[in-house]
């Protein structure tokens, strides 16, 4: 039933947002585009995850449907959604057609069938308020990332960045990092004292703490000292007593699991939210992205205690729930959106694996806590004076452990006191004057950042972590022993240089004030559009200001980073000066020539060596041979000048290329190695050493020229491989074709000893899809296995030249190798 008629439903899902801002690909090109350009320039959507096919699937099963009901988060980032799907399904352009929204904080059967029946419409001023923040984002976040790339790269050598990037989240993250580095690096210790007077007391030794605390003169503390001794007796003030209680936990949100799994798990937040993830979608915890504290009215604790009572762990205790009757759990804060993280069913060690257990522990432990007593303690205060002075020692017996039971890391440690009589004196057996020096805080760890971060409204549950891993993949910050955050070298210039030109761009109360004025964008008190060009015009100017004063900035790296002609080692020849050129291995990766005063990248992953001193006849710049890492890792040459400027058009495919296709930018280390290089006469080009169609993509297969005695062909666009005759003396291609398929025949010089060949004959010429000898030696690797019931294989490449493969039949059922010659 449904709005009291009867209906037949369709129910599905999204995964995330369905779609992401981007710009359009005329500002994509980083050469041709000004940064200051973008703040102006307009914006497009596109699918998130085009190859889920979200948007197809929604729009195939809106079709024949009259109401849609909108179930995402009930936050603003879960009314975007709603709006994305809208889009999808086409309802909002089929006037007949009914949207609805539901409204609720937990999925139990009580609140859906509750938000069933109130349905609301979705709320456009929530959904506006994130269409805000993602642009202003986007636009100011490209823009700084741009220029100060373009401006940094490749005028240092030891800078050790690919791409100098600012976010509105980001920076303000880094600047409290850099802050505290700061607080250290200009601590000055000073030295103080510290008395500390001892009594025997009914076979206690107590060690009485001064109320003053700590003392910065030495003669003044030695003064006290000494009147102490003197008087040579404490007497005993007052003695009081007090019952308090630490109270249980409220319920578990993300943040707080990020906290505890950093502090005590020693688990990094983006490690973090993958284990809790991976525990969701295995139904062992609830979902893990939730910033409530409170458990709604119908939560089902006793299903979820009922569900642990088997568990080898935690059994026990939450048997002793059920059956004492479990606490009420505290009040926390309801945001809306999801209930607390919480246990669903029962696991054990095993079945889950060593970190993914440690963490569903936790959300178990708390979990219980939530619902076990408060902890509950006596406290005893004794007050003492001598010689004029106060002191104190204090003791604590607890008398009910509750919580801390199933959650002993927080306990209240106890000491126990003899009975003391007011106004008694004691003698006291030693004094002892400590001397310290006040110490620097240490460095922020995780937790501390979290909170931060929570406390100044940077980030959200879902983003926090991944504002805290950006930082440290782009080395802005290191993570050292208890899972401290150290900023490097380049954190810390470009926090001073933001701080000297316009220290807005690193403090968070910038992303406050963004943050205020998408409130008002949410409630509907202020126009989505007019806000945007608000937010933007204030960073256009500070972008605008930031540009001329980038020298200040510069003078920081100066000091801190050496110039690219004092770095790196001679490696080739510049085909333009013909002088030697210094390869720089810091990321990312290049070549500087000193004379010309260029700089040409290379790919950012494997080693790069000098190939046999040969040139490339385009440019005579001397070849370099890249070995990529792994044991299956390609090695092919490649021109830094033609990596770098593609001397042919139609190269639409660059390798090294970034998923998101943006290849204009070569600086990212994407280029043309000689084996995508179509040049008809050079004999490292794809068409020389080409030898046939990938069957796995539109690629070729090309030899690798250096892989002796383990010879093999990969392609040139995916990873496939093939393993040609393994120990062959040579193996080269030639400029014959194969009469039935086009591919290149290949001449092998096999070794002596393990000839296949008959009357020990060593050379050997033929197409490895159709010689039958070579097919029946090669070995495909990473590739479909053919099978040869009567069809063709599914080979969709063009071959050497332009070609395409064609193979032949074959009457054999099966090819142990390989089954690769009908594609």
């Amino acid at each position: 039933m449904f709005l009291g008629s009867r209906a037949h439903y369709r129910v599905t899902s999204v995964i995330g947002h369905v779609f992401s801002v981007d710009f359009p690909a005329a500002f994509q090109d980083w050469a041709n585009t000004n940064p200051s350009d973008l703040f102006q320039a307009p914006i497009l959507k596109k699918e998130s995850n085009p190859k889920a096919h979200i948007c197809r699937h929604l729009s195939q099963e809106a079709r024949g449907c009259s109401h849609l009901v909108l179930w995402l988060d009930c936050d603003r980032e879960g009314e975007n959604i709603c709006f994305e799907v809208i889009e999808c399904t086409g309802f909002h352009t089929n006037d007949g057609r009914r949207i609805y929204r539901a409204r609720f904080s937990s999925v139990t059967e009580k609140d859906i069938l509750k938000a069933m029946s109130s349905l609301v419409e979705p709320n456009r001023d929530e959904a506006l308020a994130v269409d805000a923040r993602q642009e202003i984002d986007l636009k100011v976040g490209v823009a700084f990332t741009r220029f100060q790339t373009s401006y940094f790269n490749g005028k240092y050598g030891n800078l050790d960045a690919r791409v100098i990037s600012y976010g509105p989240c980001q920076t303000p993250t880094l600047g409290f990092c850099v802050d505290r580095y700061l607080q250290i690096a200009m601590f000055k210790p000073e030295k103080f004292w510290m008395l500390h007077p001892y009594i025997m007391y009914k076979g206690y030794e107590l060690k009485l703490e001064w109320e003053r605390g700590r003392l910065f003169d030495a003669d003044v503390a030695a003064m006290f000292r000494n009147r102490l001794m003197e008087d040579g007796t404490m007497r005993v003030v007052r003695v009081s007593e007090k019952l308090e209680s630490k109270g249980r936990p409220s319920g578990l949100n993300t943040v707080n699991l990020l906290k505890v799994a950093s502090s005590a798990l020693g688990f990094g937040p983006q490690l973090t939210m993958q284990l809790a993830e991976r525990l969701y979608t295995q139904g062992f915890v609830s979902y893990p992205r939730t910033e409530s504290t409170a458990y709604p009215s119908s939560f089902d604790f006793k299903g979820t205690l009922v569900a642990l009572v088997h568990n080898p762990a935690f059994g026990g205790y939450a048997q002793k729930l059920l059956t004492e009757s479990y606490n009420k759990p505290r009040a926390g804060t309801d945001a809306g959106d999801h209930p607390p993280i919480t246990p669903m069913r029962s696991a054990s060690e095993d079945s889950l694996g060593n970190d993914a257990w440690k963490l569903y522990q936790y959300i178990c432990q708390h979990f219980l806590g939530t619902l076990s007593p408060d902890c509950k303690y006596r406290r005893i205060n004794v007050e003492f004076e001598s010689g004029g002075e106060q002191f104190q020692c204090i003791g604590q017996l607890v008398t009910v452990k509750g919580f801390t039971s199933i959650m002993p890391w927080l306990a209240v440690s106890e000491k126990n006191l003899p009975d003391f009589a007011e106004g008694e004196k004691i003698e006291i057996s030693k004094v002892d004057l400590d001397e310290g020096n006040t110490s620097p805080p240490d460095y922020l760890n995780e937790s501390e950042l979290i909170s931060l971060m929570e406390k100044h409204g940077i980030g959200t549950d879902a983003s926090i972590s991944v504002h805290i891993n950006n930082i440290c993949e782009r080395n802005y910050v290191q993570v050292q022993a208890g899972r401290r955050l150290v900023p490097t070298p380049l954190g810390i210039s470009l926090i001073r240089g933001y701080q000297c030109i316009d220290s807005d761009l690193c403090l968070p109360d910038i992303r406050s004030f963004i943050e205020h004025q998408i409130t008002l964008v949410a409630k509907g008190q202020a126009d989505h559009s007019m806000v945007v060009q608000h937010v933007l015009d204030q960073f256009r100017r500070k972008f605008s200001y930031f540009v001329k004063q980038i020298e200040n900035m510069d003078a920081l790296f100066e000091a801190q980073f050496s110039p690219l002609s004092d770095s790196g080692r001679l490696l080739s020849k510049c085909g333009k000066c013909l002088r030697y050129m210094k390869y720089i291995s810091t990321q990312p990766p290049r070549l500087y020539c000193g004379t010309c005063e260029e700089v040409y990248y290379v790919p950012q992953k494997g080693t790069v060596k000098l190939y046999k001193e040969l040139t490339c006849p385009l440019d005579n710049f001397e070849l370099l041979l890249c070995i990529m890492p792994g044991p299956e890792g390609k090695s092919f040459p490649l021109c830094p000048y033609c990596y770098n400027c593609p001397p042919f058009e139609g190269i639409d495919t660059f390798f090294g290329a970034p998923k998101t296709g943006d290849s204009s930018k070569l600086g990212k280390g994407v280029g043309m190695p000689c084996f995508l290089c179509p040049h008809p006469t050079c004999p490292h080009s794809v068409i020389a050493q080409g030898v046939c169609a990938c069957p796995e993509c539109s690629g070729t297969l090309v030899l690798d020229p250096v892989s002796a005695p383990k010879w093999r062909l990969y392609c040139n666009m995916c990873n496939c491989l093939v393993s040609l005759p393994e120990g062959a003396h040579r193996i080269s291609t030639t400029q014959d074709k194969c009469p039935e398929c086009d591919s290149t025949i290949i001449e092998v010089d096999f070794n002596k000893k393990t000839t296949p060949l008959k009357d020990g004959a060593t050379l050997h010429k033929g197409c490895i899809l159709c010689d039958e000898l070579l097919h029946s030696l090669v070995e495909m690797k990473h590739g479909r296995s053919f099978s040869r019931h009567g069809r063709r294989g599914r080979g969709r490449g063009k071959g050497r030249g332009g070609y395409r493969g064609r193979g032949r039949g074959n009457n054999k059922q099966q090819d142990p190798k390989m089954s690769f010659r009908d594609f």
